[in-house]
């Protein structure tokens, strides 16, 4: 039998994984990464490259955001969630968010919009699966956004639906 040093046996707690997310952060190993890092269920390290496509498509995304809602957007900031600390490529969150979540790492809750970026390194059921795990943990809405073909999924509540309820024009997003 294995003891808890050499295997885990069951998914983490929030407090644990929030402990290990907050070791990783001020892990001088991680300075450099040219990546996206999030943690599963687990605590193993999820690390994916960010492109540059990714990265202006992104950026684009969060400064429609901030022109549409006003508010505050973020790139890549840890949300506790059911399926481990993941990190939207894009959040934005009202004011009132951001003060009851003061320095919080990882996030408690998701804020109100997370938003990924579909890339090419990416698995789709993976995506949505992180879509629905930003609701439960919170957010309004999460959206998949394909910079490529220039379409957006969106979830709430009630998993997919067909418009935002926020005031964004949706087709100017990448513009």
């Amino acid at each position: 039998m294995s003891t808890t040093a050499e295997m885990i046996e069951a998914h983490l707690t929030s407090d644990q994984l929030a402990r290990r997310w907050q070791a990783l952060c001020i892990d001088p190993t991680f300075d450099d990464v040219a990546a996206k890092i999030e943690l599963t269920e687990w605590g193993e390290i999820l690390m994916r490259p960010v492109g540059k496509t990714h990265g202006i498509s992104a950026m684009r995304v969060a400064a429609a955001l901030q022109k549409a809602l006003g508010g505050h957007t973020m790139a890549a900031v840890g949300v506790a969630t059911s399926i481990g600390v993941r990190a939207p490529d894009v959040a934005w969150c009202t004011e009132r968010y951001l003060a009851a979540h003061p320095e919080e790492m990882p996030l408690s809750s998701a804020p109100e919009l997370c938003v990924e970026v579909v890339s090419a390194s990416n698995a789709l059921p993976k995506l949505r699966e992180k879509a629905m795990a930003y609701v439960n943990a919170g957010a309004v809405e999460a959206w998949i956004v394909y910079p490529q073909s220039r379409q957006i999924e969106i979830y709430g509540d009630e998993g997919r639906r067909e418009r935002t309820s926020f005031a964004v024009d949706t087709a100017s997003l990448l513009d």
